[in-house]
């Protein structure tokens, strides 16, 4: 008999962890390695944010808090919530995660049984379907191509719901493609699921503030109130605020879920850092004027890379209106070979050819539910995008 239960059988380990660490790996055995794979901002934590965790240790803010959150931090999230999206919240109708990983497990753990189904666009978030699987729930997968801009449309969500459905995940700006959906593109899909009342509705907003070109975020309960009462919005500050590592994310919805999902929390990790925590607060209530300038860095390294791939042979790559991913296609150079004598089949295939050729890390996009993709992270440096861009130009060229 094995130790390892069945349910790991369902889910695998995140691939884009997996891809940072080989990077890694190879990095330390002296490879001339790019990493492109993950998902983290490469600017430093603003200090004001740093000195209000240091502050919280001077003052003693080492012990334990509520288990979801302390009052301070709730209130700081309730004021978010009204002074950029326009939503009312109290502070019981707060979960607050160590992460917003966190967040999403445990709602899943909070509301599905065996059976229940969670719809999920593709390409996605790769932790999205192996979370909805740890909980026992099926996940329900929505294909949405390039030739809609990576975004489900309101005929695609109305034939995927069935009385089964119990969620639906939304991600805008999205990570793997960057799509973001504009009001008119959001009002369409919530106008489906006002008709489908027991359809609750899941909304990951984690790269809120990275859009460009005068684009205009907004969240679901926002754009349609009547869904206030079934939705859980979440947020967290690792992207805004380049705070990855301090691991606070948060989540607001009715409080009956928000009491389950801290049942859920009270039993696994219990409170997030209270030295986080301390400094997440100071991260909402502070000043917020470095994240356009920070944004503005971003659609730079975005415009960047959109016109160097787009001059790689076999590569196609949209502009994306936010986050700070790209989603390009390399269908153009399945069925080609490498100068070994490797022919390529697979979107795998390809990002394998470019990490042992040209020492450049992405992702395949299969990783995502959506193939024949990749996944480039342009959240470091300008001269390492260039130089990566470069490469993958060479690797292309050199195909026959």
């Amino acid at each position: 008999m094995s130790i390892v239960a069945e349910r790991l059988a369902r889910i695998k380990p995140s691939q884009t962890i997996a891809v940072t660490a080989k990077a890694r790996a190879l990095k330390a055995a002296g490879r001339d390695i790019i990493g492109l794979g993950a998902g983290e901002p490469d600017f430093d934590t603003p200090d004001n944010i740093k000195q209000a965790a240091i502050r919280a240790i001077q003052q003693g803010q080492t012990k334990y808090t509520d288990v979801d959150g302390t009052p301070e931090l709730k209130r700081a999230v309730c004021l978010k919530f009204k002074r950029e999206n326009g939503l009312e919240y109290k502070p019981e109708q707060v979960s607050v995660g160590t992460g917003g990983k966190q967040v999403i497990f445990n709602a899943m753990m909070a509301t599905l049984s065996p059976g229940d189904e969670v719809i999920i666009p593709a390409p996605y978030w790769v932790s999205y379907p192996d979370i909805v699987l740890m909980a026992e729930g099926t996940p329900v997968f929505v294909e949405c191509g390039a030739e809609s801009g990576f975004k489900m449309q309101a005929e695609q969500l109305e034939r995927a719901i069935t009385p089964r459905t119990k969620w639906v995940m939304l991600n805008s700006p999205s990570n793997p493609s960057g799509a973001a959906y504009t009001y008119e593109e959001m009002k369409a899909l919530t106008d489906v699921l006002v008709r489908h009342p027991h359809v609750w509705v899941f909304t990951d907003d984690m790269y809120e503030h990275l859009v460009y070109d005068g684009f205009t975020f907004v969240t679901p309960a926002q754009v349609e109130p009547a869904l206030y009462d079934r939705t859980l919005t979440v947020n967290g500050v690792s992207k805004a605020y380049a705070m990855t590592g301090w691991r606070i994310g948060y989540g607001a919805g009715p409080v009956q879920l928000i009491k389950a999902m801290a049942n859920v929390q009270s039993q696994s990790t219990s409170n997030p850092s209270s030295i986080s925590q301390a400094a997440a607060v100071e991260a909402l209530v502070g000043p917020q004027d470095f994240i356009k300038e920070r944004a503005e860095v971003f659609r730079q390294r975005r415009d960047l890379v959109v016109s160097m791939l787009n001059q790689a042979a076999g590569i196609h790559c949209p502009r994306p209106e936010g986050a700070f991913y790209v989603y390009p296609s390399c269908a153009g150079t399945l069925g080609k070979t490498t100068p070994n004598g490797t022919v390529l089949n697979t979107d795998e295939d390809f990002v394998t050819y470019l990490l042992e050729s040209e020492g450049v890390a992405v992702v395949q996009g299969s990783a995502f539910g959506l193939a024949p993709h990749f996944r480039i992270s342009y959240a470091t440096s300008t001269e390492a995008l260039e130089e990566a861009c470069r490469r993958i130009q060479r690797a292309t060229a050199a195909l026959r």
